[in-house]
């Protein structure tokens, strides 16, 4: 029988073809395939199967003279930039035999070229074998170009990302008004739900067709006959090229395995998405600690504990970062699946006894303590191994884990989380009681510029408490993605109430941005500014401006569908107003004992026996494919997934059908802060797909 193991053991079998090339050769790899191979064994499996080197895809890098072979491992179209930077890497090297490997399979490539109709073989990477040939300096050195899709990243075995596409996210409204601005007047779309995949534009729809395609690839290579689900827009799209993938046909004819797919857009319930609810270790550490550089997903962790080296201003560089993805043992394995999928305590708990179980099979003098797990008593534990290099050694791992939690329970920002908490239910109760504009205004007291006069008015008075513009921005966005939850208003009142209101919170805003004396990362891709010197009040009003058009269309996601409209419980007097989270009402519907059709869980044609049904359910009953009839359910979150969720997935299943086996697959695995990146700096519809 079909099981997650299957897909999650997908990625590692791609990655061996890719390591079956490199022996003796110099690798060069973008960064979205480095970080699928960083889950999936990490430069060390390249070294073990012979690699000389592994440098960066960059115009900058080369081979050494004694360095006659390269593989090239791009996550890109073989065009554009990517052609570029392989012309200028072998033209300053010697190679004499190059292969290159790209994630984006051969019918991308024709659709990029403009070749509509199916070609024998892969005449696009015959002709750029030769292009290898002539750069190398001699038509009759070795060229190889392949495909492999090496686009999926196995974090855990509950979880599959996809790194190549973290910035896909939905479509918004003012997405629609760019899209309608192309269209004459009788063909521009009413809503969001009516676009189709020919009116993207041609970047976004080679994006989601490569998506297809690696999808495609997973399920051939598991046998595996799938059902496809949507809920969204984008999902309804990517959802629609899967179930009419070109090359799918004979794979379901003959495929013996079963499975459903559901597709949902993250835009669903942006809400569970910026909220601090979640009570989740993993969660908390992606957003304290920086992140990887190059990497979506991952952290950076601080190793200076685990040697004699003082802490200085310089000593940061000294010792390289540590990461999440412990991927050799097995201890450490067990140990992260703890803490991304169960509770915080639970994780802090499980961090505690693996530290203490490891010092005590190294026989290190370890004290015992019970209570309450501090970082002082993590880090006390840490130490004893650094004076040990072979213990060091057996247990990087639960280490890495352990500095990363200790690390988080210390970080200075960490008391904003509760902060933000707080007011998201002060918010969350308010919403039952008042009309949105009412809501909203409780915002204006806290758009104070940060450590001014009325700090202590903001949150408790203390620095590290108080609400900076990141923290602002995410509890618009939590406020907006509810607006239609709000107590009902004299319509053309709210209106204009609403208008002055947003006008006054778009200066108080603009305010607090000029006035930080450090951008953050959010704030710098908002302002297109680097430094605090840069901003301009009108830059910085504009950026502001745009942000709040988008924020509108937010609390209108929903609005399409029948039956899963709100996730909100209003207050009854005796209960107090609840988040209730969108996934799970999905997985309630789906795993209904009444087995009842969803009006929301849309299923995606499967051509004429789909519509032969449809024909004969005006005479007869028929009934649709439901997604509980298969023993396996994938569920693709599009714009990602929260640590949370994939705990509150697993509790849902665990209640309602404990037999069935579910794999989320997602974009990225979301930090709250990557939200307002997506919604407000992402290029929806012009992504960098190298073209």
């Amino acid at each position: 029988m079909l099981k997650t193991e299957d897909f999650s053991a997908f990625p590692l079998r791609m990655w061996q073809n890719v390591l079956s090339k490199v022996k003796k050769a110099v690798v060069f790899m973008d960064d979205r395939c480095a970080e699928s191979l960083h889950w999936s064994g990490g430069a060390a499996a390249l070294l073990d199967a012979g690699a000389r080197n592994v440098k960066q895809f960059s115009s900058f890098e080369s081979g050494g003279v004694n360095e006659p072979k390269a593989v090239f491992v791009v996550s890109t179209l073989l065009k554009g930039r990517t052609v570029s930077v392989l012309k200028d890497v072998i033209s300053l090297s010697r190679f004499q035999y190059c292969v290159v490997i790209t994630s984006v399979c051969h019918s991308v490539h024709l659709l990029a070229n403009n070749v509509t109709t199916e070609m024998e073989g892969t005449p696009v990477f015959e002709q750029f074998e030769e292009k290898l040939c002539e750069w190398m300096g001699n038509m009759n050195y070795t060229a190889e170009v392949m495909h492999v899709p090496l686009v999926f990243a196995p974090i855990s075995q509950q979880l599959l990302l996809t790194p190549t596409f973290a910035n896909v996210f939905p479509l918004l409204s003012p997405d629609l008004e760019t899209i309608n601005a192309k269209r004459p007047e009788k063909k521009k779309f009413g809503s969001l739900p009516d676009v189709d995949m020919h009116s993207l534009p041609v970047a976004l729809q080679i994006e989601i067709k490569s998506l297809v395609s690696a999808l495609n690839a997973m399920f051939e290579a598991t046998s595996t006959r799938e059902e496809t689900f949507a809920v969204g827009p984008m999902s309804h799209i990517i959802a629609g090229e899967l179930a009419n993938h070109p090359q799918a046909k004979n794979r379901r004819k003959l495929a013996p395995n079963k499975a459903s797919i559901i597709f949902v857009d993250r835009t669903m319930d942006l809400t569970g998405a910026v909220g601090h609810h979640g009570d989740n270790l993993v969660e908390k550490i992606l957003t304290v600690l920086k992140p990887l550089p190059g990497h979506v997903t991952d952290v950076q962790v601080d190793m200076l504990e685990l040697t004699s080296l003082q802490r200085s201003p310089h000593s940061e560089n000294t010792v390289a970062p540590g990461c999440l993805a412990q991927t050799q043992s097995s201890a450490a394995r067990s140990l992260w699946e703890a803490m991304l999928t169960g509770k915080h305590k639970e994780g802090v708990m499980e961090v505690r006894r693996q530290l203490v179980e490891a010092a005590s099979k190294e026989k290190l003098p370890i004290k015992m303590s019970m209570g309450r797990v501090t970082p002082e008593q993590l880090c006390s534990y840490m130490q004893l191994f650094r004076s040990d290099w072979g213990a060091l050694e057996s247990h990087c791992g639960v280490l890495q884990l352990g500095l990363a939690t200790a690390q988080m329970l210390r970080h200075p920002s960490l008391p904003r989380w509760d902060s933000c908490l707080g007011f998201e239910r002060l918010l969350l109760q308010a919403l039952g009681d008042s009309d949105f504009p009412a809501v909203l205004r409780q915002l204006l007291p806290l758009m104070k510029p940060r450590g001014g006069e009325d700090a202590s008015a903001t949150v408790s008075g203390t620095r590290e408490d108080e609400c900076g513009p990141e923290e602002l921005i995410l509890l618009l966005i939590y406020l907006y993605s509810l607006a239609n939850e709000a107590q009902p208003a004299d319509q053309d009142t709210e209106e204009e109430e609403l208008e002055k209101l947003e006008r006054e919170l778009i200066g108080a805003l603009t305010l607090v941005i000029t006035r930080e004396t450090e951008l953050s990362p959010l704030l710098q891709k908002l302002t297109g500014c680097a430094h605090p010197e840069e901003l301009t009040t009108e830059r910085v009003h504009s950026a502001v401006e745009d942000m709040f058009e988008t924020l509108r269309g937010l609390s209108h996601t929903r609005d399409h569908l029948k039956k899963l409209r709100s996730v909100y419980t209003a207050s009854d007097g005796v209960h107090q107003a609840t988040y209730r989270p969108f996934l799970r009402q999905i997985l309630e519907e789906v795993f209904h004992p009444d087995r009842h059709e969803s009006p929301d869980i849309e299923h995606m044609s499967g051509g004429l026996t789909d519509l032969l049904k449809t024909g004969f359910s005006m005479f007869m009953k028929v009934s649709r494919p439901h997604p509980s009839d298969n023993p396996l359910i994938l569920l693709f979150l599009v714009g990602g997934v929260t640590p949370s969720e994939l705990r509150l997935i697993k509790d849902t299943v665990t209640a309602h059908k404990p037999g069935m086996q579910v794999l989320v697959l997602s974009t990225r695995l979301l930090r709250p802060t990557d939200i307002p990146e997506l919604l407000f700096t992402t290029q929806r519809l012009s992504p960098d797909i190298g073209i």
